[in-house]
């Protein structure tokens, strides 16, 4: 199937700051004869998805021109370069949403997450996927097994940030790890952790609804945090939540890994106090961008600190295979589902952060 003069893109259009607007784009060609063009099938919306739209950008990444929102997709292979090999016309893909340059020193370490000349879509200025076609290289594309929906396969990319993240702090069978967060990316590393063979998971978080949830899916206990006390310092506070945490679970010195899914200054204050000597404590969520940081306690414990973004080589067929032997179920994640023209009610949902709203996905232009 190839494009028609008749043919429009129907496309969710971040033009500026908290202005979006359908649009009607002519239909992306192949860029070159490696790629495929995808008939975006679900989408699922990502809190960096409302970052840029409420605020235009996420550190060096700066709204200056309208671009297409989303990048968790999947869809149906509707075109295919001459010298595409691995995918044809009519198979069901999750699309990888970051292409790298394949050449600097990062990609070819297999750290492509590094590359500074990677094509993301939805971070300016790249277009993303919430629009009825997108072209993506066609090995940045995983052809789903029949038994995988398509709402499953939008969600491997979170999956992905997951695997991603339990890669980085080289869990293993046997380890207790304490995740803070339990939104999306907090419950799917959790479940990956367990996956991977960690013997005792337990999640923190503000909201007992989602601890409820999560220890549901995939955490063997929950930890509410109880409200610093008028005239602690926050320092004092985390060293005190670190220590409940520590006595009411069972973990002695502390827990071998921990994941750090939020961003709040409080959880990653408590997360470093929480860390066993010799532990490691991998820092995903991003808040402000600067914190007050527990540096003496990091040096003494002798942690080992890593921060981690997306994924590298290796993860999305991991969580491909993750989804699809049900070991990480992520349907159940999903509360809410839209059709495309509803893309801006979906998004002001995600935004207003209500209770009981987890995932919400976004349904493709028919």
């Amino acid at each position: 199937m190839t494009s028609t003069t008749t043919e429009i893109n129907r496309s969710f259009v971040l033009r500026t700051v908290k202005n979006v607007a359908f649009e009607d784009r002519p239909v992306p060609k192949l860029r070159d004869e490696h790629e495929v063009r995808v008939h975006v099938a679900q989408t699922g919306i990502c809190g960096s998805d409302v970052h840029y739209w409420q605020r235009g950008r996420i550190g060096d990444f700066v709204l200056n021109s309208p671009i297409v929102l989303g990048h968790e997709s999947s869809g149906t292979v509707v075109e295919a370069g001459s010298k595409v090999t691995n995918l044809k016309v009519g198979d069901r893909v999750a699309i990888e949403p970051g292409v790298p340059c394949r050449r600097c020193d990062y990609c070819r370490a297999g750290s492509y997450n590094l590359c500074n000349d990677t094509i993301f879509a939805a971070t300016p200025p790249w277009d993303g996927t919430l629009a009825k076609y997108y072209t993506v290289a066609s090995d940045y594309c995983y052809k789903i097994p029949d038994t995988m929906d398509m709402e499953e396969a939008a969600l491997v990319e979170p999956v992905a940030v997951a695997v991603q993240i339990c890669k980085v702090a080289s869990i293993r069978a046997n380890q207790t790890v304490v995740v803070f967060g339990a939104g999306p990316i907090g419950v799917l590393s959790q479940a990956v952790a367990k996956a991977s063979g960690a013997k005792k998971i337990i999640a923190v978080d503000i909201s007992q609804s989602r601890l409820d949830f999560a220890r549901k899916y995939a955490a063997d206990g929950t930890f509410l945090p109880p409200r610093a006390e008028e005239g602690v310092d926050s320092v004092t506070h985390a060293e005190k939540v670190a220590k409940m945490i520590k006595e009411e679970f069972g973990l002695g010195e502390g827990a071998d890994v921990v994941l750090e899914c939020t961003g709040a200054e409080p959880c990653i204050q408590a997360g470093v106090n929480v860390a066993i000597k010799g532990g490691t404590y991998v820092q995903a969520g991003m808040g402000k961008e600067n914190v007050v940081f527990p540096i003496t306690t990091a040096c003494i414990r002798a942690l080992t600190i890593k921060g981690s973004i997306r994924y590298s080589t290796g993860c999305y067929p991991d969580a491909v295979h993750l989804v699809a032997s049900g070991r990480v179920d992520v349907k159940s994640l999903i509360t809410n589902r839209f059709k495309f023209e509803e893309a801006e009610k979906a998004f002001e949902l995600v935004k207003a952060a209500k209770e009981g709203v987890f995932k919400v996905v976004i349904e493709g232009v028919q």
